[in-house]
């Protein structure tokens, strides 16, 4: 095939792909679909029962984008592979297989959120604030859904639809995989549902009235739903290129899209360049991190970093900052250099000699994304606003070589969606210091039957007595010179530090 061939078969299998809402599986596009029933009215206790709801669709919405973060590295791997003049291997036939199969799976647990609850439209707005949040988030949930179909849908109908021979390949039956005939067809034919998008577009009306409220709410789930919804790129599309009340008329703009059009929106005066290419998971990033293009913080980090070191950071403006509890929402570990490793005596160890090329090409910050646990630049890294470096503050080098190789076995798993420490099969950031530094007693938290560990967990490990040093440390785009450790204290919670520091965290 040709390349185009092999970037649709990772864009389309792998994920990338999904409808929109769909009708009836056997008249799409005829008629009216007729509403599900409702979900289950207000109640007074409607808080807390919403809020373990969330906690559920977070967990499918991470799996969602992560699927579609793969999805966009494989589409690379296969185009270089086409250059090169290779044919699609057995493995790689059954990983688009198996992620066409997730694709489909994923699509109908997001249909059913999606149409759950979009009979609340039509109730009133309760008087009670609490109530009228439930209702609010409610609709969010299904709002988003929604969003995170035609995101997917977005992301590759331009090149799905570049090549015929691909489309009817794909909608063949694979029994196998259990992928019915026609399957990419419905998806096409919800995605183009005029009922469709105007029950999406009542929906976006009634978010704009009645629902931002949410981007201040004090419960975690709630800001991340308005987050989801605010970074979704067609909700950005919508807003930024027609009007809200003109969704309908948009289908060619929508059919038309794909990631090739970017760069001609943007010269033709559109500011789209962010919506497709802000983060790996095709999310939209409302700005670019304060710490981000600044020459002397690179220059200061890069002269500051040792093999071994522990970078925390904090983006407010992106999704996994309201999914991850408190200040800092991401941690990665520094390899170090090829001279720090050759000192260390383990630049030709056979863990690390895989990564070499990426060490040299200064790709040393391990990191674990939606897509897996990766290997990035101290730059890359930097679309931040706070930085904290960390580093032990009694290490032997003996030790930091164990930490080091310990991080590198991490590189390529997949990420970690129960957020289990006692897990080694699958990895989420905070678990690659967990397990670098498995000496270290990092203070842990019991959650529905997991042992977890937030980034505020290891940032606590900083604070009082703690097994780490803060060498290097901005905040809000500003660098903290003094009283490092009682600054990050003041950052976190006060249980977190007291369970990293033991009795009133004095110690």
């Amino acid at each position: 095939m040709k390349s185009v061939s092999l970037a649709v078969a990772a864009a389309l299998c792998c994920g990338v792909l999904a409808g929109a809402p769909a009708q009836a599986e056997d008249g799409l596009g005829v008629g009216l679909t007729p509403l599900p029933q409702c979900g289950a009215p207000l109640a007074l206790d409607a808080p807390f029962e919403m809020a373990t709801r969330i906690a559920d669709y977070q967990a499918l919405t991470e799996e969602v984008l992560s699927l579609r973060a793969r999805a966009i590295d494989y589409l690379e791997v296969l185009k270089a592979r086409d250059a090169r003049g290779e044919a699609l291997s057995g493995a790689d036939l059954r990983r688009l297989n198996e992620g066409a199969a997730s694709l489909l799976d994923q699509r109908r647990r997001l249909l059913a959120v999606a149409t759950e609850r979009e009979c609340w439209l039509d109730q009133p707005i309760p008087a009670d604030p609490t109530r009228a949040r439930v209702l609010a988030a409610g609709v969010a949930m299904s709002l988003s859904a929604a969003l995170l179909l035609y995101d997917n849908y977005l992301s590759a109908v331009g090149l799905y639809r570049a090549n015929p021979f691909l489309r009817q390949h794909l909608n063949s039956r694979d029994s196998g995989f259990a992928i019915p005939s026609g399957a990419l067809d419905r998806i096409s034919l919800s995605f183009n549902s005029a009922v469709n998008r105007a029950r999406t577009r009542r929906a976006l009306e009634w978010y704009e009235a009645h629902g931002r409220v949410l981007a201040s709410s004090p419960a975690d789930g709630e800001r991340y739903l308005a987050a989801l919804i605010e970074q979704s790129p067609s909700y950005q599309m919508v807003r930024q290129v027609q009007p809200l009340g003109y969704v309908g008329s948009m289908l060619n703009f929508f059919s038309a899209f794909s990631i090739d059009t970017l760069n001609r929106l943007k010269k033709e005066g559109v500011n789209l360049s962010s919506l497709l290419f802000g983060n790996a998971a095709g999310l939209v990033e409302t700005r670019r991190g304060k710490l981000d293009g600044q020459a002397p913080v690179l220059e200061k980090l890069a002269g500051t970093v040792q093999a071994g070191d522990v970078l925390l950071e904090k983006t407010p403006f992106r999704l996994t900052d309201t999914f991850i509890p408190g200040h800092y929402g991401h941690v990665a570990v520094w390899v170090g250099s090829e001279a720090e490793l050759r000192r260390l005596g383990i630049w030709e160890h056979p863990v690390v000699r895989p990564y070499q090329a990426n060490i040299r090409a200064g790709r040393g910050v391990v990191e674990a994304l939606r897509s897996g646990v990766k290997m990035n630049t101290l730059r890359h890294f930097l679309n931040i606003d706070d930085l904290a470096v960390l580093r032990p503050r009694q290490m032997a080098d003996t030790v930091r070589a164990e930490a080091v190789l310990q991080t590198l076995r991490q590189v390529g798993k997949a990420y970690d969606f129960n957020f289990d420490v006692e897990s080694t099969d699958r990895i989420v950031c905070s678990e690659l210091v967990y397990h670098a530094y498995g000496d270290v007693r990092w203070p842990t938290k019991r959650q529905l039957g997991r042992v977890t560990i937030s980034p505020d967990n290891v940032a606590a490990e900083a604070t009082g007595n703690g097994a780490f040093a803060i060498e290097l440390l901005y905040h809000d785009g500003r660098e903290q010179t003094a009283g490092r450790g009682e600054f990050v204290r003041g950052l976190l919670k006060s249980d977190v530090v007291r369970m990293a520091r033991g009795g009133d965290g004095a110690r």
